[in-house]
């Protein structure tokens, strides 16, 4: 039988043993009955009682025959009353009649029998001639006894009766128990034996079982990668796996019965943890024990360390503890996670190197760009001859055009870095779709193509969106639409959907239509169409990509169904839930006539084209504008004067804007509380997100517009725009600023042609030219310069020597234009 089995099984045999037991001692009890029974008629027979009662009857009646007649000796006589005497005597004493003397009846007629003998004694123990005197007298008293011994017999005889009745029913009750408890006996017995026999067939499975068991075992342990120790209490090895023979270099053999602290654990570690070795044997704990996987050092037998992963779990074995570690050597995985980690830090640093580079030809292009548009918003205020305004108009529509391509690259950068801004406000969808008919009117009048759209169903003018998202999207889709359809028709439609809070626009065009493959491919990045296409219509292939990114942020959908010749339908689904009309109906506040409350400003700018052009835009607004050109002069004049606002750019030298930002917050100067707003051409969410930890309020990315500075007045200090029709081409200012311009590049050409000048000095000088060249229109020259100022910054040597090889003669065609433009 097993040791440990189960509790139904422990509580099934325990009631068959008391049922079995239960069953033995009744069968014996009833078996002891059987025989008392049958002791007790054996007994009866032997005794002859019925018998005796005859007999007695029988020598009552021989005794009052002799008596009647009295023709026999007196002797003979009183010899008969002898016998008849002792068998009422017997019948009076005898246990065997104890049942008759103790019914009423068979009492009352022996008492009347013991009366007739008693009156009968004194006759017969006359002398013969007076008992024979007597002998009417006995006759008398005989005849009276006769019916007294014959009821006597007569009651025993029914006494009898019932008794042997009795007893034979008391007998067949007891074999009928008998027969029951043998029966109940013979079912537990075969019950046991049942349940024996399948306890035995449970033991034989079980120990297949376990045999199976330790066969597997015995397999996973021999043909596991992990190495397996196990160790008693003692930490003397008991069992060492054949992958860690393999790990270790050691024998099962050798190991067995060694100390396992002393066999692979290194020197320098073996005392700590012979500590907790102690620790354990003496009823503590091991902080290893069930702890899960840890990193360890371990030593092989060459001596050599290497690192292993260990778990240790505890068991029960002949009542001892033994501890089962499993170590998987880590050499090949610390390698492949070193690897990984190299390629993780070279993906990280190409990462890096791509928001770098993207944040730098940001700067490098927002940088010129910003004095390019600025000039150009200056110059539309002063008196231009119509060619003139044609031309600053489409040298102003190329520089935004030029804008939008470095926002679309940086918004899916934004968006891959997970930080694209999404602002959720009240928006008029009517009105914003009306505008962006508008605003794509025009192009589809040079292709001769109907621009249209409408609500399908009930109209639902205000929505909850993102509206600069929402018409950034809807842009990019509708301009696609209208590129590539030349004399069709572009339908915009509006729904509302039964869900209630979801809007589908839906933009059908008649053009060309697209194949399968690109189809596939449209949403892509720079996925520009066919060649067909390509020789027709221009792009970056950005529009449809990032317009699926946006989509995607606000939790829409858009798609495309669409077949060559066949047009193209664009379905784009926003989540728009219904939202109350706001109270300004987003009425923007109207600049008053005459200017209001003039603001003291502070610029921080070392480029200083920026920086004029800036303070020239801010004057023209009736402000008062400070300048500092780098931020360590920022903070110093901000600590000692107080102004309204602060714009600070972020790259100087010297001192950065972000530094400065901070040291003026820091500080308890006048301008420790004033607003500071970012300048820079660093459009990185990241960066934009770092100048507000600065301290900074807002950024204004480059170029700088009138329209921009004056909105961020407006917001950051609630002041209305101020307005002043002056300009800067109106005073001799920007012929000094010319003058001054070819004069410092003159200088900086002169400079750069030195040798062995170090690549960064040559990049800040180059890049601060660049910006000055762009802003007074001579972009040829400003793209040289920053073509100088890149190859220099990325340590190319060769590329700079071959820039500065042409530089001067590059500076005197720019200098013939800039004399045209005086």
């Amino acid at each position: 039988m097993p040791a440990n089995l189960p509790p139904r099984s422990l509580t099934v045999r325990t009631l068959a043993g008391i049922a079995g037991a239960i069953a033995i001692v009744a069968i014996g009890l009833l078996a002891n009955n059987v025989v008392r029974e049958m002791q007790i008629l054996q007994s009866a027979r032997a005794g002859s009682a019925q018998w005796s009662l005859a007999q007695a009857e029988v020598e009552f009646l021989d005794f009052a025959h002799a008596v009647s007649t009295f023709d026999e000796p007196p002797t003979t006589i009183k010899r008969r009353f002898d016998v008849f005497y002792s068998r009422i005597q017997t019948i009076e004493i005898a246990k065997v009649y104890q049942v008759l003397r103790e019914d009423p009846s068979f009492a009352t007629h022996l008492a009347h029998a013991h009366a007739f003998l008693d009156d009968a004694v004194p006759i017969i123990d006359l002398h013969d001639p007076e008992f024979s005197a007597q002998k009417d007298a006995l006759r008398a008293m005989v005849d009276d006894a006769r019916t007294t011994m014959r009821e006597l017999s007569n009651s025993s005889i029914g006494i009898f009766a019932e008794k042997a009745d009795a007893q034979r029913e008391a007998i067949a009750s007891t074999v009928r128990r008998l027969v029951t408890a043998m029966l109940v006996l013979i079912g537990a017995l075969a019950t046991s034996v049942i349940y024996l026999n399948r306890l035995n067939i449970l033991n034989i499975q079980r120990q297949r079982g376990q045999e199976e068991t330790v066969t597997r075992m015995n397999t996973v342990i021999e043909t596991s990668l992990d190495g397996i120790i196990v160790s008693d209490d003692a930490g003397r090895i008991i069992e060492f796996s054949k992958a860690a023979e393999n790990i270790f270099g050691y024998t099962a053999d050798e190991a067995i019965g060694r100390d396992v602290v002393s066999l692979i654990i290194p020197r320098d570690q073996r005392n700590a943890h012979r500590v907790d070795m102690d620790r354990l044997t003496g009823g503590g704990t091991m902080q290893v024990i069930n702890a899960g996987r840890m990193r360890i050092d371990a030593m092989r037998k060459d001596g050599s360390v290497f690192p292993v992963e260990l778990s240790i779990q505890t068991a029960k074995r002949h009542n001892t503890r033994i501890y089962v570690a499993y170590l998987r050597d880590l050499v090949q995985s610390v390698a492949a996670e070193q690897e990984l980690v190299m390629a993780r830090d070279a993906a990280l640093a190409g990462e890096k190197l791509k928001t770098d580079f993207l944040a730098t030809m940001s700067h490098e292009i927002r940088t010129p760009l910003n004095g390019l548009l600025g000039n150009l918003a200056l110059m539309k205020e002063t008196r231009l001859s119509p060619p003139q305004d044609r031309y600053i108009q489409n040298m102003d529509t190329s520089g935004r055009l030029l804008m939008n391509h470095i926002s679309d690259v940086l918004d899916i950068t934004r968006y891959e870095a997970g930080k694209l801004p999404i602002c959720i406000v009240p928006m008029n969808i009517s009105i914003l779709m009306q505008d962006i008919i508008d605003n794509q009117s025009a192009m589809a009048q040079t292709s001769n193509t109907t621009l249209s759209w409408h609500w399908i169903g009930q109209p639902r003018d205000w929505v909850m969106s993102d509206p600069d998202r929402v018409q950034l999207v809807l842009i990019n889709v509708i301009s696609n639409a209208v590129k590539f359809t030349n004399g069709g028709e572009v339908c915009v439609t509006a729904e509302v959907l039964a869900s209630n809070d979801h809007t589908r626009i839906c933009v059908r065009d008649t053009g060309p239509g697209m194949s399968p493959e690109l189809t596939r491919h449209v949403f892509d990045d720079f996925v520009t169409g066919n060649p067909a296409y390509n020789r027709e219509v221009g792009g970056t292939g950005l529009g449809l990509s990032i317009a699926k990114r946006f989509v995607k942020a606000l939790g829409g959908t858009i798609t495309v169904d669409t077949a060559l010749g066949q047009g193209s339908v664009f379905e784009v689904t926003f989540p728009m839930p219904v939202a109350e009309k706001p109270v300004d109906d987003y009425a923007m506040p109207t600049a008053p006539e005459q200017p209001q409350h003039p603001l003291d400003i502070l610029v921080i700018e070392d480029n200083d084209i920026n920086r004029i052009l800036a303070r020239e835009m801010l004057e023209n607004a009736g402000h008062t504008v400070s300048e500092a050109h780098n931020g360590e002069t920022g903070v110093s004049v901000a600590r000692n004067i107080r102004f309204d606002l602060i714009f600070m750019d972020i790259s100087m030298p010297v001192m950065d804007g972000r530094t400065a930002a901070r040291l003026i917050r820091q500080g308890h100067g006048k301008s420790a509380n004033t607003p500071i707003v970012a300048l820079t051409a660093h459009a990185l969410p990241a960066d934009l997100d770092s100048f507000v930890a600065d301290g900074m309020v807002a950024a204004l990315t480059k170029p700088l517009t009138k329209a921009g500075l004056l909105d961020v007045l407006h917001k950051v200090t609630n002041v209305p725009e101020l307005c002043n029709t002056t300009t800067p081409y109106q005073s001799p200012a920007y012929a000094k600023l010319t003058k001054r311009f070819i004069a410092e590049t003159d200088s900086f050409v002169g400079w750069v042609q030195t040798p062995d000048l170090p690549l960064s000095d040559i990049a800040d000088q180059a890049h601060k030219a660049a910006g000055s060249a762009s802003t007074f229109q001579v972009p040829d020259f400003a793209e040289h310069l920053s073509a100088i100022a890149i190859a220099a910054r990325a340590n190319d040597t060769a590329a700079v020597t071959a820039g500065l090889a042409t530089l001067p003669q590059d500076w005197d065609t720019a200098k013939k234009g800039l004399g045209a433009q005086d």
